[in-house]
């Protein structure tokens, strides 16, 4: 793509977010900062800043942009934050992330993506994102607590191993509902009386699956 029409192509990727109601300056300057072309299959560059889902390797996606900033923005996040994403799948979310807090740590099942993502947010400096390759679900992974967990793929329900990742006043973030189908995005807070949860919008993820994936 042209620069003129690339540059054009972001000046509309920002009026859309805008016009769909993220109102963050701070999400939406991230979103800005991001290269999201990087993220995106060669073939797919010149649909990198339109506002829709793209696929990339192992039969996953990138998610379109709105999504992106609307999940990020209901995290609500502060820069002293500590965020666990569970798919890591092309980086994208965990770039845009990194522009917010301190730190984050994210997990993909593939490792194609975990190694491909790992190399691409080294090369953007992303020196706060740690990618790691294993099952997000399990309880067993030895991460620690976090004041935000993100979610980037379907869940059936929240299991207690991510909410018991969450630190006090932790917000999780992710689709609930059946793998194939439409699912609902909700925001999970825990509060000194227990778990709040909202639904938020109705949206489209691949399924969560759990161990690491036979493609690799």
């Amino acid at each position: 793509m042209p620069r003129a029409d690339q540059a054009a192509e972001k000046m509309k990727f920002q009026l859309t977010l805008r016009q769909r109601g993220i109102s963050d300056q701070s999400v939406l300057r991230a979103m800005e900062e991001v290269s999201r072309e990087e993220f995106v299959d060669p073939f797919d560059r010149h649909q990198a800043y339109r506002d829709n889902a793209l696929p990339i390797a192992c039969g996953q996606t990138i998610s379109q942009p709105f999504v992106v900033a609307f999940m990020t923005e209901q995290l609500q996040l502060k820069p002293e934050h500590r965020v666990l994403e569970i798919g890591t799948g092309s980086g994208y979310q965990a770039a845009v992330l990194s522009r917010l807090v301190r730190d984050v740590v994210t997990v993909e099942r593939f490792r194609t993506l975990a190694e491909a993502a790992r190399e691409r947010l080294a090369r953007l400096g992303c020196a706060n994102v740690d990618v790691q390759l294993g099952d997000g679900l399990s309880a067993g992974l030895p991460l620690g607590q976090f004041d935000r967990v993100l979610v980037t793929a379907a869940l059936e329900r929240i299991p207690d191993a991510l909410v018991d990742r969450l630190a006090p006043d932790g917000v999780l973030v992710a689709p609930v509902g059946p793998h194939y189908g439409v699912q609902m995005l909700q925001r999970l807070r825990l509060t000194a009386g227990g778990r709040e949860v909202k639904d938020l919008v109705e949206v489209r993820f691949v399924p969560a699956l759990p161990g690491l994936a036979r493609e690799t």
